[in-house]
């Protein structure tokens, strides 16, 4: 070869190299997040809800988290701070991601949202990503429909954050640390009102809550009482306060079915979304989602109108206050004599079962 022809094809070798240093510039290596490693606690289902297109990540739950205590998602946006809504303004970590009953936004044994109360109480954040059996006290997002149609609806809804998508969108991206968290989540700079719902699905279905003083006691770190053992008792059977049909117990780690029950609460069944709202189903008139019991005593106001302010208003309403109707649920056995009519000391027996069920680490600001 001669030495023209080798400095031809040196050259050759060098233009072809930058080509390739061009063009790797060009497009740089994607932003891979780093995978959630959700803790699956011991007998809890494995079975999760976990979109294919919504894989949880720990900078998508960092940026949901943020997203969800922030009030520029609610549609008032002027000086009166009392008025700015965020998802967290509802849903409090102190009360299990649900309203509390000291809530200043508390109205009518609902959440007061921009333009008045809510149309079912507040339900608490716990636990969802176990869940497969649809949301909400009437189970209306099931399906095709999940989690991140719940922060789309909340964001846009009258009686909730009432705010318009477009104007969320563009405070959001107005802000450059919102745009780095972005490109570490989603790969990419853009804030859009897709992304903004999957990022703050992922940070709800982080919120777990396993390590209850029950759970504790179930795994050997710790003792309960002989009262608080005795509730647990009346939970657990049906000639106690036959609660366990409903919210489970040991065996149903999540303390609910996620089914939908008519608890004899009315007689008089006006109907309000409730599951029949749904279903269409005559048997589901009145029947509403039993909510977990995990974290129940600090959770209030309860039920699917709020009517109960304290614990002790449930369990008094269990104990002697059911109505007759055709459609409650069989699993009512106590509807005859119109509820458990337990002791006071069983009573108070219970209630201190429930109160073994409060996370305190699940509940602690952070």
């Amino acid at each position: 070869m001669s030495r023209r022809a080798a400095d031809r094809i040196a050259w050759a070798c060098c233009v072809v190299g930058l080509l390739l240093l061009v063009g790797c510039h060009k497009k740089p290596l994607e932003y891979q997040p780093t995978p959630y490693d959700l803790q699956i606690p011991k007998h809890f289902p494995t079975l999760l809800n976990i979109p294919a297109d919504n894989p949880m990540t720990v900078e998508g739950v960092a940026l949901g988290k943020r997203l969800f205590h922030d009030t520029q998602l609610g549609g008032y946006q002027g000086s009166d701070m009392s008025r700015r809504l965020s998802c967290a303004t509802c849903h409090d970590r102190q009360h299990g991601y649900d309203v509390g009953p000291d809530n200043p936004r508390l109205q009518e044994g609902r959440p007061c949202g921009a333009n008045g109360p809510t149309r079912h109480n507040a339900l608490p954040l716990c636990n969802l990503v176990f869940n497969r059996e649809g949301y909400l006290w009437n189970g209306a997002v099931s399906g095709e429909k999940n989690i991140e149609d719940i922060v789309l609806a909340a964001i846009t809804a009258e009686d909730e954050l009432a705010a318009d998508t477009a104007e969320v969108v563009a405070r959001i991206a107005a802000d450059p640390e919102y745009r780095e968290m972005f490109r570490k989540a989603f790969g990419t700079e853009a804030v859009t009102m897709d992304r903004i719902q999957k990022a703050i699905a992922q940070y709800v279905r982080s919120l777990v809550s396993a390590n209850s003083r029950f759970d504790q006691y179930l795994r050997g770190e710790t003792q309960l009482s002989e009262q608080e053992l005795r509730g647990y008792v009346l939970f657990t059977t049906e000639e106690g306060a036959d609660c366990f049909h409903c919210h489970g117990g040991a065996g149903t780690p999540l303390f609910t079915t996620n089914q939908f029950y008519n608890n004899a609460l009315d007689a008089t069944l006006a109907a309000d979304n409730d599951r029949y709202s749904v279903t269409g189903d005559p048997q589901d008139i009145g029947a509403y989602r039993a909510p977990t019991m995990r974290n129940i005593a600090v959770s209030g106001p309860y039920m699917h109108d709020g009517r109960f302010r304290t614990l002790d208003e449930v369990l008094e309403f269990y104990n002697s206050g059911l109505q007759y109707s055709e459609y409650v649920h069989p699993y009512m056995h106590k509807l005859p004599d119109g509820g458990a009519h337990l002791t006071p000391s069983d009573i108070a027996a219970l209630k201190a079962f429930l109160n073994t069920l409060t996370d305190e680490e699940f509940i602690q600001e952070n």
